[in-house]
């Protein structure tokens, strides 16, 4: 079964830090709530997304479900096309497979040189060897023969393809081919009419309709009946990743200073003082955070800027079952009657 693409789509990303069980818990608890999207980070020093997306599929009937997001060093595009072929077959046709350049991979020796051709690469070998066309792959930095197959069934031709990035010259690539691209660690509308505009520059390239490629924005979000407590609670997380997101956006303007304290202050184990230097307004560029009418404003205006998916991620509450409960109940239902 395929699955159709509402026009306002509102999904769930986790963690993969869970016990096996409670992925198959939580991707039902998603579908039943209504979210269109399940998807599984895929950080690195977490579990590979492949299991938990696979053991999520065969709990569940309806969601689409994909990685967001895998990446070409770690990870060869032979491979990449082995795993996201199986998580098709189990889910039945729901897959997506999410791509980036990854991060944080110094830590492990790994330089990412000539990112953008990686992804290239990496799209032309997985849509090739997916199809079973007999033409010969010659990139940069991965190549197939004419007789390179795989071996093994596949459930559909192709799968959509989403492309994670903050960089114009990735996304005006992707506005060529993708199904969508994922800013992700942004709340901020206004970077969409921006990302657009790169979007529609591939778009024309590549002969496409300007509004072929599906914006989605994504970060991390506390929801709570406590507003404050919980835009408290997000700061903490937003620290760890805000003096990386933050200069990439090109619509904000942050004192490097500012963002220097607040990478030393995570760096030296005190993410709660880092936490405490975000003013409110970056925390709304930044974060999903506060009780259901916050998340909700937030959404609405992300969707009124042109952006066709929304994604929760991680924690989403104090704890996920109850972060995700409050989202399926006071948040969905609002977002579905508003987008109708």
């Amino acid at each position: 079964m395929t699955q159709r693409t509402r026009q306002h789509e509102v999904a769930i990303a986790l963690q993969s830090d869970k016990l096996p069980g409670d992925y198959a818990a939580l991707a039902l608890q998603v579908e039943q709530a209504g979210f269109d999207v399940l998807s599984i980070y895929g950080d690195l020093w977490y579990q590979p997304p492949l299991v938990p997306l696979v053991i999520a599929a065969q709990a569940t009937q309806r969601l689409r479900l994909g990685p967001a997001s895998l990446n070409p060093y770690t990870l060869h595009p032979v491979e990449i096309a082995g795993q996201i072929a199986m998580l098709d077959w189990v889910s039945n046709g729901r897959a997506y497979l999410g791509l980036s350049r990854g991060a944080w991979l110094e830590d492990i020796g790994v330089r990412q040189t000539r990112p953008l051709a990686h992804l290239q690469d990496t799209v032309a070998v997985v849509q090739r060897l997916l199809s079973g066309e007999r033409v010969e792959v010659a990139g940069e930095t991965a190549q197939l023969s004419a007789e390179h197959q795989l071996r093994y069934p596949r459930r559909r031709p192709q799968v959509p393809i989403l492309i994670g990035s903050w960089g114009r010259r990735t996304l005006t690539w992707a506005g060529g081919f993708a199904d969508e691209v994922k800013i992700g660690g942004s709340t901020n509308p206004d970077l969409v009419a921006t990302v657009r505009t790169w979007l529609n520059s591939g778009a024309q390239a590549g002969e496409r309709s300007a509004s072929a490629t599906r914006i989605v924005l994504g970060a991390v979000t506390v929801i709570d009946d406590d507003r404050d407590l919980a835009r408290r609670r997000v700061r903490r997380d937003m620290a760890l990743y805000l003096p990386v997101v933050a200069p990439l956006d090109p619509t904000v303007a942050l004192d490097p200073e500012l963002l220097a304290r607040i990478d030393r202050l995570v760096q030296t184990g005190n993410p709660d003082a880092a936490g405490a230097l975000i003013p409110d307004v970056i925390l709304e560029r930044f974060a999903f955070a506060g009780d259901a009418a916050d998340i909700v404003r937030q959404a609405m205006a992300l969707f009124d800027a042109g952006v066709e998916r929304v994604e929760f991620g991680t924690p989403h509450g104090f704890t996920a079952e109850r972060g995700i409960h409050l989202l399926g109940e006071q948040v969905l239902p609002v977002l579905r009657a508003a987008t109708r």
